[in-house]
């Protein structure tokens, strides 16, 4: 555990060199939340209720996703497994007694801390604007449950971009890949309006996916958006699906090491 431990804490400094980067892409994000706010106002004007939520109860989901995103999304993790196979990076990996997802997952998460802290104050410099419309319940077992669903939805988000990663064993290029999973992920994730807008019939279905796990639910359980029950079978179906991704993750590392040649690195 110390050598993943030392991994996390030089990728937290190594981050932190590029803070100014995540910074601005924090603040280049509050135009996001302003367009939402204009776009679902006017989907808004003239209704009180939209699916039984409220416009106060809608810009909250989108406030807490846009924090979502910076805690736990996995931005370009994908693309960095795929150049460490590519330049023959992995390679150093084969010598030594490193288990390479828990290394990645270290460094992932080293990088989480920093994204999220730097996008929580950017969020406080949006909040004075946004005050009025917050709308978040008070029920403390939504900390409870919300919390793990985070790590859980961390670690799903994580285990797919690993997986795309892994692609480079075969591909050149993996950029098609990782465009089309993220284009699936922005509707089935909730990122482009919350699911439970959907039919009634095609919400449940999509609740037994992993997409569904990778940003709607855990926003869904802070913003009151899906009750204690409903919360409590999720996070069983959630931990199921990260249980299944992870074992993937390692077959798909495990098959991509028979076609690697060791070279460079």
């Amino acid at each position: 555990m110390l050598k993943y431990r030392h991994a996390f804490v030089v990728g937290l400094q190594s981050n932190l060199v590029y803070r100014w980067n995540f910074a601005a892409r924090s603040l280049f994000s509050l135009f996001h939340l302003a367009f939402v706010f204009i776009f679902w106002g006017a989907i808004y004007a003239g209704k009180t209720e939209i699916g039984g939520f409220g416009f106060a109860q809608t810009l909250t989901y989108f406030l807490v996703l846009f924090l979502l995103q910076f805690f736990i999304g996995a931005f370009n993790e994908d693309y960095q497994i795929s150049e460490d196979i590519r330049n023959g990076l992995i390679n150093q990996f084969l010598l030594k007694p490193i288990n390479y997802f828990a290394y990645r997952l270290s460094v992932f998460a080293a990088a989480r801390v920093v994204s999220g802290a730097l996008g929580f104050m950017a969020l406080l410099v949006a909040l004075p604007f946004f005050r009025g419309y917050l709308a978040l319940p008070h029920d403390a077992w939504r900390i409870a449950l919300g919390l793990p669903a985070m790590a859980l939805t961390g670690l799903i988000q994580f285990s797919i971009a690993y997986c795309f990663g892994m692609l480079a064993f075969w591909f050149l290029e993996i950029q098609g890949f990782v465009i089309l999973s993220m284009a699936v992920e922005t509707v089935l994730g909730g990122q482009f309006f919350p699911l439970d807008l959907l039919p009634p019939a095609v919400f449940r279905a999509v609740s037994y996916l992993p997409f569904y796990y990778q940003a709607y639910f855990p926003n869904a359980i802070l913003t009151g958006r899906i009750g204690l029950d409903a919360a409590m079978k999720g996070l069983v179906i959630q931990a199921l699906w990260a249980a299944v991704l992870v074992c993937l993750a390692e077959a798909v590392w495990r098959r991509g090491l028979r076609h690697h040649t060791a070279a460079g690195g």
